[in-house]
């Protein structure tokens, strides 16, 4: 392999840069000090990371007009999309997707593409990992070559396999489970997994190859379950039965694990049968300590301890001060919108003024009987003033809320301090189309059992005052533009 300094400057494509790995990819070759293009469906996703020197680029593989100016220049594409979360036609517009990639990529002449794809076991039933293996199949039939990496569960904070497994232990201290739990895997570091991918391209001899991917224990997913429960102090107890297939479990999916329910259920689809990497080739080709199990989760709760709250909650990963390692990474939703004949300017207005005088537009009484509940806590609710009565800044306070994030006449994103069993935001987005309208969205990260119950608990409450809320701050900021109109 060249040295550094032999090297020209290239130029890296990691193409699906919203996503877990590609992420977490664009990070780490950043700070290898190497030229990164990122690209996303959602380009402001992808400004809301705040990366440095990374040129960032809007393109959709399922719109094909869109790829030849993301590919224009690379020598090193990394292709990390799916399209699990489409429901269950996402393995006919992967194969799409993969085409059309392929063929804009030969066009610009792309000297490699590096494809993360999924541990495929011999005649795979999973939808799931078949559609992995033939999204590869399809980027080869390309005129590029290509490097396949294939990995099986991969333990690091946000890894959708590792958060279902998480939710599970966390939140259930006992789970009846089909036979599945006793299928054997891999799990590979999130560390490791990228240094492989970061420095596969580099060699002449991985190209048109296919690599199995691992860590160096071989573990039922009860064995994983266990090991994640005794670094958190749990223990779980599991029953499995044989009556109980991974498609019926998957449907209680939904109440138990805060990852996104379609993506769940194609991950559970393929746990019916072991997924081990059994090719070492890799390992020798690039040699690197390989992070056991044990140490790979530490190491992926130590890093979701060291996240910082991000400019804008974008991609509901955990980011919150109090954090806990039984708190689930991705966020329960819910929100409420309204429509509004006023403009953006007298929503802000109006919106900027939440909470002053223990006013939060609607359902007063509710609000305060959660405030007086947050109170006799020891929270800060009743305890804290506003800076201002009608301006916000990043920082300021609203009785138990933080601002975290303003954008003004869009968007206002509060962090919620209260004493509660988890991590909470609140955001509100205006939406400038025809007709103008306000949502209100609430993010929570449940910490354990008391956090998931507290969440569905409140559902009903939340939806009654999510649509009252901005109901009420659409009709007054109503009222002022028609004062301001004469």
């Amino acid at each position: 392999m060249a040295t550094e300094s032999e090297r020209p400057r290239q130029l890296y494509l990691v193409f699906g840069a919203s996503g877990y790995i590609g992420s977490n990819l664009t990070s780490f070759l950043c700070k290898e000090g190497r030229v990164v293009r990122a690209t996303s469906r959602n380009v402001e996703v992808l400004e809301a990371r705040g990366w440095q020197d990374v040129e960032l680029c809007q393109a959709d593989a399922l719109q094909p007009e869109t790829l030849d100016a993301a590919l224009a220049g690379v020598d090193t594409a990394y292709y990390l999309v799916h399209s699990m979360a489409a429901g269950k036609a996402f393995p006919e517009l992967d194969l799409v997707a993969a085409k059309n990639f392929a063929d804009a990529a030969a066009r610009q002449g792309v000297r490699r593409i590096v494809y993360l794809g999924g541990l495929i076991p011999k005649a795979p039933r999973s939808t799931h990992l078949r559609s992995r293996q033939e999204t590869g199949d399809a980027l080869r039939a390309g005129s590029v070559p290509v490097t396949e990496l294939r990995a099986g569960m991969i333990i690091g904070p946000g890894s959708a396999a590792w958060e279902v497994i998480r939710d599970l232990v966390n939140h259930l201290p006992a789970m009846i489970t089909p036979r599945w739990v006793f299928s054997r895997s891999t799990p590979i570091a999130l560390t490791n997994l990228l240094r492989y991918l970061a420095d596969i391209p580099e060699y002449d001899t991985t190209a048109n190859q296919t690599y199995d991917v691992g860590g160096p224990d071989v573990l039922t997913y009860a064995e994983i379950m266990r090991r994640y429960g005794a670094i958190v102090s749990k223990r779980p107890l599991i029953i499995p039965v044989p009556v109980l297939t991974p498609r019926l479990s998957s449907y209680w999916l939904r109440l138990v694990t805060s990852v996104p329910t379609n993506v769940a259920r194609a991950l559970i689809d393929g746990l019916t049968q072991d997924v081990i990497a059994e090719d070492d080739r890799l390992a020798a080709l690039i040699p690197q300590e390989l992070l056991s199990f044990d140490e790979a989760a530490t190491e992926a709760l130590e890093a979701d301890g060291q996240h910082a709250v991000p400019a804008r909650w974008v991609d509901n990963a955990i980011a919150c001060r109090s954090f806990r390692p039984e708190y689930s990474f991705y966020a329960k939703q819910t929100e409420g919108s309204a429509t509004t004949e006023a403009s953006a300017a007298d929503v802000w207005v109006v919106l900027c003024r939440i909470g002053e005088n223990g006013d939060f537009f609607y359902g007063r009484v509710l609000w305060w009987l959660r405030r007086a509940l947050d109170w006799m806590a020891g929270g800060p609710s009743f305890r804290r003033s506003r800076r201002h009565p009608d301006e916000l800044r990043v920082g300021d306070v609203v009785d138990a809320w933080r601002v975290i994030a303003i954008e003004p006449q869009e968007r206002l994103t509060l962090l919620m301090e209260m004493k509660g069993p988890g991590a909470g935001v609140l955001e509100f987005t205006l939406n400038d189309g025809e007709p103008r309208s306000i949502r209100m969205s609430a993010y929570w990260h449940p910490a354990g059992v008391w956090g998931l119950l507290y969440w569905y608990a409140l559902l009903p409450i939340h939806a009654l005052i999510f649509r009252g809320t901005t109901r009420e701050i659409a009709q007054r900021a109503a009222r002022l533009t028609r004062l301001h109109n004469g």
